[in-house]
């Protein structure tokens, strides 16, 4: 009985929703892994609800949200459980029994020797029962558990959510989270700058992006992303908004802790970034007085070095000394294991000199050429490519010769 209702929870979890995978009826908590992404963890029917105060299914929950085989979990903002309930598993059980009963008939009809109308009898009560697990499985995992906790202070709270309808398992369960909102597929920029202030999850003034994608994994009190691309997509809102000042937050490249100022600073501008981005987001009160100081102080000297300019033009038209270089080009190849090093390196030593010079207009373009002797899986052909229409690449592709 447990392998036929094991083989039909695993047709059924084909479909994930909104969750990025599914883990079916794990047997230990090592065989769920502690990634960054929201998962549901379907529970076996050893595990079931009731509403008694620790119940199975909340035990085995807990069990895995605490714990990766003898490790502490750290990413625990990314599971979902969902379990079937006492009472509807006897229903389920009897359903089951019934099925497998007429289907070893029909298997050994022949031995049998069943009369062919006993034999269409007997394909009709199996098709009846095959019905009645069929309707009787979606109400027996009718029960989604989802950790709670209102602060950082607080503790750990289990919620129990009943769902109801015929869709696959996984499908409805996505559904009911995110009409509650309990499980974000999109994040607008305000709500993330909310959440900036609230926490407050700044670390001073300023918090690394990399260090937002753990943080929102890892802590129950922030809200349950779909997955890291939600909050890439809210942050690079928030970037463009030209309110960015008032509603959302600044990027930098980095902070020069020497000189106190951060380098390639920008608000309001369209900033390509990823979840691996070694950027900062800065508070925007910051982000602005060092803009408008910077702009004052080249406001100050850009009077002397328009005549300065000036006089070196004429001392040129009059042959008195060689044109000031006005173009510059360059071409160097990056380590691929210490490409993001390699280019902030790139970018402080090379780009941000560039860039301070008034009116100067640089352009940056990354060019990656990739040979794979083996060829690319397609779990690798999918995510680059997604990845690179995400970060708005102007040409990508995959050639297989």
């Amino acid at each position: 009985m447990a392998m036929e209702l094991d083989r039909r929870l695993r047709r059924d979890l084909g479909k994930a929703g909104n969750f990025s995978r599914v883990h079916p009826m794990p047997r230990t908590s090592a065989e769920v892994p502690d990634d960054l992404d929201a998962r549901l963890v379907v529970l076996g029917i050893d595990d079931v609800y009731t509403k008694e105060a620790g119940n199975a299914a909340e035990l085995a929950a807990k069990s895995i949200l605490e714990t990766r085989g003898n490790t502490p979990r750290i990413y625990r903002n990314t599971l979902v459980f969902l379990a079937a309930d006492k009472v509807r598993l006897q229903d389920l059980d009897e359903a089951t029994r019934k099925y497998l009963a007429w289907e070893s008939i029909l298997d050994e009809k022949e031995s049998l020797d069943l009369s062919p109308f006993q034999v269409r009898s007997a394909e009709t009560q199996k098709n009846a029962a095959d019905s009645a697990v069929t309707a009787r499985l979606p109400e027996t995992y009718q029960w989604l558990l989802l950790p709670t906790q209102s602060s950082a202070q607080s503790q750990i709270e289990w919620q129990a959510l009943r769902l109801s309808g015929s869709e696959n398992l996984a499908v409805r369960a996505s559904k009911k989270i995110v009409n509650e909102e309990l499980l974000i597929p999109s994040l607008g920029a305000n709500r993330l700058r909310m959440e900036l202030d609230r926490v407050p999850l700044w670390r001073g003034d300023h918090v690394a992006i990399r260090q937002l994608v753990d943080d929102f994994a890892r802590y129950i009190y922030l809200p349950r992303l779909a997955d890291s691309a939600v909050l890439m997509n809210a942050v690079r809102d928030g970037l463009t908004l030209l309110t960015w000042t008032e509603d959302s937050f600044a990027y930098a490249e980095s902070l020069d802790e020497t000189a106190g100022r951060y380098r390639g600073l920008r608000g309001g501008q369209n900033v390509s970034i990823s979840e691996n981005d070694t950027g900062l987001l800065v508070k925007p009160e910051v982000a602005k007085r060092q803009i408008e100081a910077e702009t004052a102080s080249r406001g100050d000297s850009a009077a002397g070095v328009v005549e300065q300019t000036s006089e070196q033009e004429k001392g040129e038209e009059k042959g008195k000394g060689p044109k000031a270089p006005r173009r510059f080009h360059g071409t160097v190849e990056l380590d691929a294991e210490r490409a993001g090093r390699d280019a902030s390196q790139i970018a402080d030593e090379v780009i941000s000199h560039l860039n301070s010079v008034v009116g100067a207009e640089v352009r940056v373009t990354l060019e990656i050429d990739a040979t794979i002797p083996n060829g690319a899986t397609e779990q690798v052909v999918r995510t680059v490519t997604e990845n690179c229409k995400s970060l708005k690449f102007k040409q990508q592709g995959f050639e297989a010769d």
